[in-house]
């Protein structure tokens, strides 16, 4: 008897010793990197795998062996993911980059999970149903809440600064810059996300025409958005995509919509306030409705499709009426064919005396379509397929060029291109199309190239070289420009750019401008950044010296929290 009892103790102290030993082989010391945004990381694992806040990972490039390229720190953990922010001065992060737990914390882990099992003990009795008493206490026991809640961080800015365009024009510079990402604002389901930089004149002299630097800035996205998963409802306002149908370019204004299955019907309206846009023109407003079928996932096929009608106004004076189609079908990051196209209901609307268009015209027209397929067989490498077509001229800002916001719209036509990351981490693109718009005499070859290197030499200083030609239905001409950017220690980092453009169009004689920025930022501890830049710009109608200082705050509430 007594021989009995002493095999079965001995048969329980193995078990346990058993699952001891398999709870901590169990432990994961690497974690994929799913998608970075801005100064963010996402990772493939969460609480489940042992991740919690303040944990600080190195990421090393996949199948690398070599020194680590980046640090983070762990900022919010969800059972299945977690995100984290890049910490100061370390390189750039990608997705499929391997984070690795250093030994210091799987110590920790391995400690904590056999604490953990130390006070576990087998179960003999099991209840079918739960006990009542036991029910009630613990529904009534406070549970954390979601990391997402009301997480409010980003930064913000003052800048000021002095323009001199003229002798007899210059001004004071005074701006605010705020960059947000807020989730779940007092624990509903309302998120403010984007960034805004805009810059006010104290003008002295005659009116001053908007510069270079005031154009980028407009490009800012700032939305409230509306998401809720046990919700049948989505909304949005602010300066913003539609999130169905972003072909239609940036609006200020509103969308909402309704959810039944994989189907969202909506309704949008707006004003076309970027500099990019296609049909960018700042007293036109739109409006309109969609429907977006959607389905499958990121880790294999997925579809989305969408198809509206809207009618847009010019100073308050009909000016199209169109349809616009977005569809995409994708998977992985191995392929991808988009398309979107818009389709114009000529003498939809009497037409306006100073209108370009003909009375005659009726009927249904083709005005813009885009459609790209892109395969990518290896990370570092991928090819891409486009045609591009506009029945209308764009009226998108042409000193946009040389910052390469608006390549989209250089080729008329069939274009191929590629991207390839080499050694020593070197990277070429280049794209090439034939142009063929109706009314040419002929077709031309346009061309865009660029090199990219990320460390120069071993001194860490990154460039980008590009050059491009281009003949399209808004004009013709080059642009040239050299970019080269440093982080000097982990606090410190400068760019700047230089460059050449040419165009010629028919509504201008030919124009050349030269043009130089260059900004200097640097991280005062966890908190505090001061930056200070400056342009020059020189061309044949324009000339001016711009330039600025910032001090700003970085915030987030979650981090103050635990300081």
């Amino acid at each position: 008897m007594v021989q009995r009892v002493g095999i079965g103790v001995l048969i329980l102290v193995c078990a346990m010793v058993g699952d001891l030993c398999s709870a901590q082989e169990q432990i994961r010391t690497e974690f994929v990197v799913k998608h970075v945004s801005a100064d963010s990381v996402y990772l493939e694992g969460g609480s489940n795998a042992g991740l919690a806040e303040g944990q600080k990972l190195t990421i090393r490039r996949k199948g690398a062996q070599d020194a680590p390229a980046a640090q983070i720190q762990i900022e919010s953990v969800t059972p299945l993911s977690s995100a984290g922010r890049i910490l100061p001065g370390d390189g750039d992060v990608a997705p499929g980059d391997i984070a690795f737990l250093p030994p210091e914390e799987v110590e920790k882990l391995k400690q904590r999970l056999a604490s953990t099992d130390a006070g576990s003990y087998p179960q003999i009795i099991s209840f079918t149903t739960d006990d009542p008493l036991d029910q009630e206490v613990r529904e009534n026991l406070p549970k954390p809440p979601s990391p997402e809640v009301n997480r409010i961080r980003g930064r913000v800015s003052f800048d000021f600064g002095h323009l001199k365009q003229r002798e007899d024009n210059t001004s004071s510079l005074y701006g605010l810059t705020l960059r947000i990402d807020a989730s779940r604002l007092g624990g509903s389901h309302w998120n403010l996300n984007g960034y805004y930089r805009g810059y006010r004149h104290s003008r002295q002299g005659s009116s001053i025409e908007p510069m270079l630097v005031d154009l980028v800035n407009r490009t800012y996205h700032l939305s409230l958005t509306y998401d809720n998963p046990t919700s049948h409802w989505v909304a949005g306002v602010g300066r913003l995509f539609v999130p169905w149908a972003s072909s239609l370019d940036t609006l200020d204004g509103f969308y909402l919509g309704r959810r039944h299955g994989k189907a969202t019907f909506g309704i949008f309206g707006g004003s076309a306030p970027d500099p990019t846009s296609w049909d960018y023109d700042l007293e036109r407003k739109m409006a309109g409705g969609f429907v977006n079928f959607e389905g499958g996932s990121f880790d294999s096929w997925r579809f989305t499709s969408t198809s509206g009608i809207a009618v847009t106004r010019t100073d308050w004076r009909p000016d199209r009426q169109f349809g616009f189609f977005q569809n995409g079908i994708f998977f992985k990051r191995y392929f991808a064919v988009y398309s979107d196209l818009q389709c114009d209901l000529l003498h939809a609307f009497p037409v306006a005396p100073d209108s370009a268009r003909s009375p005659a015209e009726r009927g249904l027209a083709l005005s813009r379509s885009y459609v790209t397929v892109r395969i990518q067989p290896l990370r570092a490498l991928s090819f891409d397929i486009s045609e591009n077509y506009f029945r209308n001229i764009p009226t998108f800002d042409e000193r946009l060029l040389s910052t390469g916001l608006v390549d989209k719209y250089l080729f008329q036509g069939l274009s191929g291109g590629f991207q390839l990351e080499l050694p020593h981490k070197l990277g070429i693109y280049s794209t090439v199309g034939r142009s063929n718009r109706s009314g040419d005499a002929k077709p031309s070859w346009d061309y865009l190239a660029g090199v990219t290197a990320a460390d120069i030499l071993g001194a860490g200083v990154r460039a980008d070289l590009k050059y491009s030609r281009f003949s399209s239905s808004f004009g013709q001409g080059t642009y040239q420009s050299v970019t080269l950017g440093r982080d000097v220690g982990a606090g410190l980092q400068f760019d700047m750019q230089i460059g050449q453009q040419d165009f010629l169009s028919a509504l201008a004689s030919r124009k050349r401008s030269r043009f130089f920025n260059g900004n200097l930022n640097w991280i005062l501890g966890t908190r505090y950044y001061l930056g200070v830049g400056f342009t020059i710009y020189r061309g044949d109608n324009e000339n001016y010296r711009q330039s600025f200082a910032t001090i700003g705050y970085r915030f987030d509430n979650r981090r103050l929290r635990h300081e």
